[in-house]
C-alpha cells in the first residue's frame, strides 16, 4: 500500500509580505500624497459647501423671498413669480425684488430655493400656465406630508385644465392618502369623482363620494354629499 505523504503547509512570510509593502510604499510614495492630498481637499470642500456656502445662499435666499411672498400673499401671482418691482426698504432706498423665478433658479441647491419652486408652481397654475406649473411642483421636495399633498393636489388642478382627468385622478388620490386627514383628503376625493364624472365614469365617481360619506363623516364635503351622490346615480341609471 503506497504511503501517503502529507503535503508541506505552506510558510506565512511575514517579513516578506512587510518588505513588498514598503518597497511599494516608497515607490509610490509621490502617487499616494497625491492622491491623500486629493481626498483631503474634496472633504474640505464638500464640508464647506455644506456647513458655508449652502447656508449663506439659503439666507440670502430667504431675505428674497420675503417680498415674493407678500405679493403672493395677496394673489398677485404674476409679480410673485417675476418679480422686477421696486419696494421701499426702511432706510429709505428703493430696491427691484426678486420673484420666485429668479430665487429658484439663483438658489437652486438651497432649502429656501426648492421651496420656491412649490410657489412658483402654484403661481403658474393661478396665471394659466399649466404645463408649466407641473414641472416647478414636480421639481419641489419636501418632507412634509401635508405640504406634499397640497403639491400633488395643484399637480391634480393643472391636469384637469389640460383636460387630463386620468392624470388628474391619479394626483387627486395620491394627494388624498399622502396625509389623510378630514380637511384635505375629502377635498381631494371630491376632485377625483368630479374627474371621473368628466369621463362618465359614474361608478367610480360614487365609490368616491360614498367614502367621504363614511370616511370624512364630519368634513365641510360630507354635508352635501348626498346630493352628488344623487345626481351621480342619476346620470350613470344606477
Amino acid at each position: 500500500m503506497a504511503e501517503i505523504k502529507e503535503k508541506p503547509k505552506a510558510s506565512l512570510d511575514v517579513a516578506g509580505q512587510f518588505d513588498r509593502l514598503e518597497f511599494l510604499f516608497h515607490t509610490y510614495k509621490k502617487q499616494l500624497g497625491i492622491v491623500g492630498a486629493v481626498v483631503i481637499a474634496v472633504v474640505g470642500i464638500a464640508a464647506a459647501f455644506k456647513w458655508w456656502y449652502v447656508p449663506t445662499q439659503d439666507a440670502e435666499a430667504r431675505s428674497e423671498m420675503f417680498y415674493a411672498e407678500n405679493y403672493f400673499a395677496i394673489d398677485s401671482f404674476k409679480i410673485a413669480a417675476a418679480g422686477g418691482v421696486a419696494v421701499k426698504l426702511p432706510n429709505g432706498t428703493e430696491k427691484i425684488i426678486k420673484g420666485f423665478e429668479q430665487i429658484s433658479e439663483d438658489y437652486n441647491l438651497t432649502p429656501s430655493g426648492n421651496l420656491a419652486n412649490y410657489y412658483l408652481g402654484i403661481c403658474y397654475l393661478r396665471t394659466g400656465r399649466y404645463e408649466e406649473a407641473i414641472q416647478k411642483l414636480e421639481d419641489f421636495s419636501t418632507s412634509d406630508v401635508l405640504l406634499s399633498a397640497v403639491a400633488l393636489g395643484a399637480m391634480g388642478d393643472a391636469q384637469i385644465e389640460l383636460n387630463k382627468p386620468d392624470e388628474a385622478i391619479r394626483y387627486y388620490l395620491k394627494a388624498a392618502d399622502q396625509y389623510a386627514n378630514t380637511f384635505n383628503s375629502p377635498i381631494y376625493l371630491k376632485k377625483a369623482a368630479f374627474a371621473y364624472e368628466l369621463q362618465s365614469n359614474y361608478p367610480e365617481a360614487i365609490k368616491l363620494y360614498e367614502r367621504i360619506q363614511r370616511e370624512y363623516a364630519k368634513s365641510t364635503e360630507a354635508r352635501d354629499i348626498e346630493k352628488y351622490l344623487t345626481r351621480a346615480k342619476m346620470m350613470g341609471n344606477l
